[in-house]
């Protein structure tokens, strides 16, 4: 038993109202169904009935968590979740596989690199980004429990970090640069790409800059004051994320420096506008350009629209 499945086993054991459905999508829970009995439920492949049987069980005082390709979860029964579940705010989780770049193989009718954007238009719907297994289990029980609509970009890597276990939904972490005042560089980032923007940061660093990292958990609610404190601090804000530039963290910052008239430099790693190629993660990750190498190099050249002398030359080949 893995340490979602135990996690969710110990919440219907001790939650009366948590059901477990799912659209067919039972990779990460192979041997929890037999534990639950009825409070698990397959529909099979029909992500529609899923969010609309959710919606329904909701209204009748149950949690419920539903799973599926993140693709699939998202875009198959979008008008379910802004319809059934977003406008009455109803207590239902959508927990998406394998989202970004972890769909590394598949082509685009998999690659759920929207879904960020997609999910936080719907009024009153959440959105959470895990960085890795720890991030998730640390921060899943508080959003199951929030009794409020989430979308959850599911993901069991191992840990680039030691986490902190005060999780609050809509706070950020500060991974690297705790206490920092002014910095060249704020890197902010979700999910999968906090071990590449890590290893970026190090390098960086051993050629003098200064470098704070923030993994962002929960894209809605957002955490302003930490996006705010990089635009105010920091030379260059950089953003990087397996989702497309638009609708993701790029543009979360872009409305919050602008709603608040705060002066930001920013640069967006993402998807310009298209797919990823599909490969094995490691060589999706160098042929897309983010690599920790490659990340930053790309922030050092973004530097170099800046004086030289301000920075410490990097050479990477």
């Amino acid at each position: 038993m893995n340490r979602y499945e135990e996690l969710l086993l110990d919440l219907v054991n001790t939650d009366e109202r948590i059901i477990i459905l799912t659209a067919e999508n039972r990779g990460h829970m192979r041997t929890i169904p037999a534990h639950l009995g009825k409070r698990f439920m397959d529909v099979g492949i029909a992500e529609q009935t899923m969010i609309g049987a959710a919606a329904g069980l909701a209204v009748r005082g149950r949690i419920v968590l539903t799973h599926a390709l993140a693709s699939f979860v998202t875009l198959r029964p979008f008008e379910f979740i802004r319809d059934d579940v977003g406008i009455p705010n109803l207590s239902v989780i959508m927990v998406g596989m394998v989202p970004g770049f972890l769909s590394d193989g598949n082509g685009p009718t998999h690659q759920a690199v929207d879904d960020v954007g997609l999910m936080r238009g719907i009024p009153n719907v959440g959105v959470f980004c895990p960085a890795d297994e720890d991030d998730f289990i640390i921060g899943m029980r508080d959003i199951i429990l929030s009794e409020r609509p989430f979308y959850v970009r599911y993901i069991n890597t191992p840990a680039c970090v030691e986490h902190d276990k005060n999780f609050s939904i809509g706070k950020a972490e500060i991974v690297k640069g705790q206490g920092m005042g002014q910095r060249d560089i704020t890197i902010l980032t979700y999910g999968l790409l906090l071990k590449q923007s890590m290893q970026a940061a190090e390098i960086l660093e051993s050629h003098g800059l200064s470098v704070q990292v923030v993994n962002m958990r929960t894209l809605k609610p957002i955490d302003t004051e930490v996006l705010l404190n990089a635009a105010a601090e920091s030379s260059l804000v950089v953003t990087v994320e397996d989702h497309f530039k638009n609708g993701g963290l790029y543009s979360i910052l872009a409305e919050t420096v602008l709603d608040n008239q705060t002066p930001c430099r920013a640069l967006a790693i993402a998807l310009e506008e298209r797919w990823f190629r599909p490969a094995l993660l490691a060589d999706v990750l160098e042929y897309e350009g983010f690599t920790g190498e490659q990340i930053a190099v790309r922030i050092q050249r973004a530097l170099e629209l800046q004086p030289k002398d301000s920075y410490a030359e990097l050479r990477l080949s």
